[in-house]
């Protein structure tokens, strides 16, 4: 992660890149003006050259200016001071990382002299440094043979004219920094080295020195529960399943109702004995973004020390063709006693998230759970990967996600669902168990949806957030790469400061 420094004046004797801030009309900062002094009007000369009048989100590089030993500056456009926002200097933090990050060690950017933002400077410096350290983050471990050239080296942001009181805002950014770049490493991650077991280890080893509590359930304990749903997805494989539990508390009350979070953690997806085509099949390591947003979430609490009690589960499998693998046509008793029949092994995450929503009832009684999976493709054909699509049967828990994703720019989107019983209940109906684990082909998503709110207790409200598009994207945005982005860590890290912290 990268480390950040308070300076109050710029040294022109630096060689660090140098951030310069630019507001509509090509309007100066205080901070660009004198280096653009110095440099004897070369900033207001390329800007002219270039055509750049500081609009938001636009970067103009200049190598090498005069009267600063600076390597390059970076002038960023703000756009309307007036509308200039958390999300307009994170987005330019973000690109600007990219754009340096195998160039620079260290970014300076200079907030001296800006004005009349949306928020305060402290606040815009602190997101600012919050966007180059999410969009930063690089996955390089198995590549043996990159060039220096090639290689990440920025490891550092130096704020200019930032009063102190930027810091805690700082400290608390930079941890929940530290639960998206844990969730996007164990997405990343190859199904070789990340399955049930090795998941366990790898999320214990990160949470327990933040103070979480850690509770797995291997398979003899799922078999002595009963837990059949999940059991029966995981028998075709050698890698055994794990149901793990992770327990953050910061508020003093042992008694304090916790606020729930279940992912799917299907660590290898094949589909089963209903094999999924062979193209494009190694993007199925992702199928287990529930659970690692779930793992990250909880690295972000714990980090920044939530005056929360959260509890994350995740339900742990790999999903294989073998001799003894499940059938379609099996049918499975789940942990909650009710029968599932099952048409299609690659319907398969549902089967897993039943049995941790019935063993996360009955062991945390939480008033409000929140399930993370990859679960469907036809999410995907809905919302493309713009959008997490959200089921949830209440209005006022929705509401509270969409503010809170639209806040953070982990857009989330409603979808339908109908109460037990309705239209989309009975298009799940078995004629020879409680249910079948799978729909016709129209509203993939919403049937498995219908799916798990068979297992949501009466009173307890609940949303599935179906990230399947969202948890891994084919292009880069602002802040992440293409591959994993994880989303989910800092829409419920906002979810839970808005309404689970005083």
């Amino acid at each position: 992660m990268t480390s950040v420094k308070f300076v109050a004046e710029y040294d022109p004797a630096s060689t660090a890149a140098l951030v310069l801030f630019v507001g509509d009309g090509g309007q100066f900062s205080a901070g660009a003006e004198a280096v653009n002094k110095a440099s004897g009007g070369q900033l207001g000369r390329a800007m002219k050259a270039a055509n750049f009048s500081g609009k938001k989100g636009k970067l103009l590089e200049v190598l090498a200016p005069a009267g600063v030993s600076a390597a390059r500056v970076l002038l960023a456009g703000i756009g309307e001071s007036a509308k200039a926002d958390i999300r307009t200097f994170e987005d330019l933090g973000g690109e600007i990382a990219a754009r340096v990050q195998t160039l620079e060690a260290e970014l300076v950017a200079d907030f001296s002299g800006i004005a009349d933002l949306a928020v305060g400077t402290d606040v815009a410096a602190a997101h600012f440094a919050h966007g180059v350290d999410l969009r930063n983050w690089r996955f390089d471990t198995y590549r043996t043979k990159l060039k220096d050239e090639q290689k990440g080296k920025l490891s550092k942001v130096t704020l200019v004219g930032v009063a102190d009181g930027a810091k805690p805002l700082v400290k608390r950014l930079a941890a929940v920094a530290t639960g998206v770049a844990f969730a996007k490493e164990l997405i990343t991650e190859p199904g070789n080295i990340i399955y049930p077991e090795s998941f366990v280890a790898r999320v214990k080893a990160k949470v327990e020195p933040l103070g979480i509590k850690v509770t797995v359930l291997d398979e003899k304990d799922l078999k002595k529960l009963g837990a059949g749903s999940m059991l029966g997805v995981a028998q075709g494989s050698v890698r055994p399943a794990r149901l793990l539990a992770m327990e953050w508390n910061g508020t003093g009350d042992e008694k304090a109702t916790p606020l729930a979070l279940v992912g799917k953690g299907v660590t290898f997806d094949t589909g089963g004995i209903s094999l999924k085509p062979g193209a494009g099949m190694e993007d199925m390591k992702w199928d287990m973004g529930g659970a690692g947003a779930v793992a990250g979430i909880m690295v972000a609490l714990a980090g920044r020390k939530a005056k929360a009690r959260v509890v994350g589960v995740c339900g742990l499998v790999e999903n294989m063709p073998d001799g003894n693998a499940q059938r379609p046509g099996d049918i499975v008793t789940s942990l909650s006693g009710q029968t599932v029949e099952v048409l299609n092994t690659d319907a398969e995450g549902r089967l897993v998230l039943n049995d941790c929503l019935t063993w996360t009832q009955t062991n945390y009684k939480p008033k409000v759970i929140l399930d993370f999976a990859t679960l469907t493709g036809a999410i995907i054909i809905s919302l493309a990967h713009h959008y997490a699509g959200v089921f949830s049967n209440s209005d006022t828990l929705w509401g509270n996600l969409d503010r809170a994703g639209k806040s953070v720019n982990d857009l989330v989107w409603r979808q339908p669902l109908s109460e037990p019983g309705g239209h989309y209940d009975q298009m799940i109906d078995s004629p020879i168990a409680d249910m079948k684990n799978l729909g016709p082909r129209e509203g993939g998503s919403i049937t498995a949806a219908q799916f798990l709110q068979r297992y949501v207790n009466e009173g307890v409200e609940w949303a599935h957030i179906d990230i399947a598009g969202a948890v891994w994207r084919p292009k880069a945005g602002a802040l992440h790469d293409k591959g994993a982005t994880g989303f989910g860590v800092r829409l419920v890290d906002k979810f839970v400061s808005d309404h689970f912290e005083s």
